[in-house]
This record gives structure tokens, C-alpha cells and sequence, in this order.
């Protein structure tokens, strides 16, 4: 078996890592179940809901489906084709995530360590006072100091107290970038620890669970420790070992023509949406949501912590590595605010850059199931009972993304037959 660690890239770069395509019958799912799914989506294409879609499924680690449905873009001029790219948003943490935990691995950081050990101006932290006249979004804003320092585990798990500029109102998220892909698209990396700096905290370490730019701290970690950029530290130790092929910061100018658009107007709300172009280059390599990728890249990557840190003869993490980052971290003392960012959250926790369940709730599916999706309208998910990884592809970046996730939950369940 190839390993991928600091001392491997030569071997790790030529590896192979196939996803053998299986009958759905051979691997207990049902074929005339699976295809249920086109027509599913055909009629929401056919309805103007969607441009179109990927979706990719695995089952007791074979390809059992693989399939585009609809056009590449609003103009329906290109049918979708399988290797369609996608930015996939916030898809893009938890293979940050993974990044972050190879570093664990190596013993050059660990989950209890505070973020200043790596990036010093993130030491000392205040925190603002949450007085009626900050949350109307008025200033000045009166801080109190942290109680204890922000540790790499807050950021894994959204419990830092930074937050989304874009998800609230008050005077402190005024202070923030509104998101990982504003943060990237706008600022270099100096000016975007500068600005991260300058900001009292939303929270005090450890007591809330909130959304935010945690994660592009994650990756700022990475390249400080390896001296690389995050996108050649991943193209390097994750996307090359896991013939991640089309997986990038930026889409090389020959793959251009294989980028999904979105409709030009929410379907429910006639206002005006877009995606970045991942054509362009951020001015930092942002681990919160700067990546582009395809169904299949991304279906590799859910496979390999599906089964425990490897693919194929791959193994990029250790299986207790992988076990600690599906395990849930939410701990009484924390408020759990997942549900206001997804309502269709209801029953998880958190790990390690994904999401946890812990009880039933409106989806199927199975405890332990872990997943984490993108603002753009892509998801994913893992389930290790029922050893099941399915990713979904389309650009659909306004509310109507969050209909997509039971849609495809439900279609995807309803064929497991054994």
C-alpha cells in the first residue's frame, strides 16, 4: 500500500486509486431504483429550477452510479457533461480539514494547541459585549478579554468566535469579511489576518458553535508549517495520491469550457445570483471555500474517509485520524447553531470540519453519517453504516439549494435493497 506522508510524494504522486464500477444489484442498491434520479431531475431542469447536475454514488466502495442530467449552463447550449466542474463553496473545508489532520499526523500541530503558536497576530483575543446597541449594528463595540486562547480544535469545529461577516448584522460581523470567497477574492493573506486581527471575537473560545472563517485560518495554518501554498500542499499530498484530477484553486484555462453557471435568476425569487468564476485566481488560496472541482473528484475524496483514511492502495490518513474527525465535539457546555445555518441539520453534532449525526432527524440515513455542504448548491455525504458515499453537483446558490439535499437523500436511500 502507497503511503502519502512528508516522506513519500514521489511514490504518492504516480499512485493509482481506481473507484471500480460495480452493478448496483452486486452491492445490495437497486438499478431501477437508482434511476429514479434522472427523471427526478430531468422534470426540475425541464421546470427552470436548475441548469443541471451531477450526481455520483458508491456503495461498499464500487461506483454504482454516475450520472449528468440538463445542460452545463442557463443558456442550454451544452448538454452536462459527467466531468462537469463546480465551485464547490464550503465543500472545500473539510479537504482543508484533511490537510490539517496530515499535520496532526505529523506531530507539527495538535488539537489542543492555540491558533498563536502559528500565526502569532491571532494571540490575545477580546471579545465584544453583545449589548443591544452592537446587535442593532451600532458601535462602539466594548470588548472583554478572551478567557482562554483560540486552539486549533475551535477552528475545526466552529467554535472560535470568528465569524461570517455575511451572516449577521450587528456591529462585530460588520468587521469580518462576509465570506471565504470574499476573504479570498479581495484580500491577500496578510491583509486578511490584518483584518481577522483588528476584530473582537463574536463569542468567547469554546461556548458557541457558529459559521464563519475558521477554516481559511486552517489552510493559513498549513502554509505556514509546509511552506507551500495550500493548493501544492494538497495537489501534493491529497489530489495527486487520490487522482483528484480536476480538483484546483483555479481552473487551468483548458477545462474552462467544462464550468457549470447558474441560472442568471433565483427561480423563486427572481433576484439576481452568481457564482465566482474559479477561472480567476483568488488573491489567497482560501480553505473555507475557494476550490473547483467534479462529482467523481470529489466522490474519491468521500470514499477515502469512508474507508477509514484510504482509497484503493492509497492511504492519505491513519483510521484512528479519520475516527477522530468523524466524531461529534459538541459538548453540553457548547450551543449548537447548525440548524440556523441548515435546517435540515436537525440531529447533528460536529467533528473535525463536518457535520456529525447523532439522532434521527428529517433525513435518512444512519447515525455517524457525516457530511458538509456548499453555499453554490453542491453537496455531499458519507455513511458508514450503510458504507455509502454520494456527492451532488449543481450550481444552484440561492435558498432553493437547501430542497436539493432531502431530494437527493431520499432518491439515493430508496435504492439500498441489502
Amino acid at each position: 500500500m502507497t503511503e502519502t506522508g512528508a516522506d513519500n510524494h514521489a511514490a504518492s504522486a504516480t499512485a493509482s486509486t481506481p473507484l471500480a464500477r460495480a452493478e448496483p444489484e452486486a452491492v445490495g442498491m437497486s438499478s431501477t431504483r437508482l434511476a429514479r434520479i434522472i427523471p427526478a431531475l430531468n422534470a426540475e431542469v425541464e421546470a427552470g429550477q436548475l441548469p443541471g447536475a451531477v450526481v455520483a454514488v458508491a456503495r461498499r466502495g464500487r461506483l454504482v452510479f454516475h450520472e449528468a442530467v440538463g445542460y452545463l449552463g442557463p443558456d442550454r447550449g451544452t448538454t452536462m457533461p459527467r466531468d462537469a466542474l463546480f465551485a464547490i463553496a464550503s465543500m472545500t473545508k473539510p479537504v482543508t480539514g484533511v490537510a490539517g489532520l496530515m499535520l496532526w499526523e505529523e506531530g507539527r500541530l495538535g488539537l489542543a494547541d492555540p491558533v498563536e503558536r502559528f500565526l502569532p497576530q491571532l494571540g490575545n483575543r477580546r471579545v465584544a459585549v453583545l449589548n443591544d446597541r452592537v446587535l442593532a449594528g451600532h458601535g462602539p463595540i466594548e470588548t472583554v478579554p478572551a478567557e482562554r486562547p483560540i486552539t486549533i480544535q475551535d477552528l475545526m469545529r466552529h467554535t472560535s468566535g470568528i465569524t461570517y461577516g455575511g451572516r449577521g448584522t450587528t456591529a462585530v460581523h460588520a468587521l469580518y469579511p462576509a465570506s471565504s470567497n470574499a476573504a479570498g477574492a479581495g484580500l491577500d493573506a496578510g491583509a486578511f489576518l490584518e483584518r481577522l486581527a483588528a476584530a473582537p471575537l463574536l463569542y468567547q473560545p469554546g461556548t458557541v458553535w457558529d459559521y464563519g472563517l475558521s477554516i481559511d485560518v486552517i489552510g493559513l495554518i498549513v502554509e505556514a508549517l509546509s511552506g507551500q501554498t495550500l493548493g501544492a500542499f494538497l495537489e501534493q499530498r491529497l489530489f495527486r495520491p487520490l487522482s483528484m484530477v480536476d480538483t484546483s484553486f483555479q481552473v487551468p484555462q483548458g477545462k474552462v469550457g467544462r464550468l457549470a453557471r447558474p441560472l442568471p435568476r433565483d427561480p423563486d425569487t427572481n433576484e439576481a445570483q452568481s457564482v465566482p468564476d474559479r477561472a480567476q485566481a483568488l488573491r489567497f488560496e482560501c480553505g473555507g471555500g475557494g476550490l473547483a472541482s467534479t462529482a467523481l473528484d470529489y466522490l474519491r475524496f468521500a470514499q477515502m474517509l469512508l474507508g477509514g483514511g484510504v482509497l484503493g492502495d492509497t492511504r492519505v490518513l491513519g483510521r484512528k485520524t479519520v475516527e477522530a474527525m468523524r466524531t461529534n465535539r459538541m459538548t453540553p457546555e457548547i450551543e449548537n447553531r447548525i440548524t440556523a445555518l441548515d435546517p435540515n441539520s436537525d440531529g447533528y453534532g460536529f467533528g473535525l470540519t463536518v457535520a456529525v449525526r447523532e439522532r434521527a432527524g428529517t433525513l435518512m440515513g444512519s447515525l455517524g453519517e457525516f457530511y458538509w455542504n456548499g453555499a453554490y448548491g453542491t453537496l455531499w455525504w458519507a455513511d458508514p453504516k450503510e458504507d455509502l458515499a454520494v456527492v451532488f453537483m449543481a450550481q444552484v446558490p440561492g435558498e432553493q439549494r437547501r430542497r436539493y439535499r432531502p431530494f437527493i437523500n431520499a432518491l439515493v436511500y430508496q435504492a439500498l435493497m441489502g
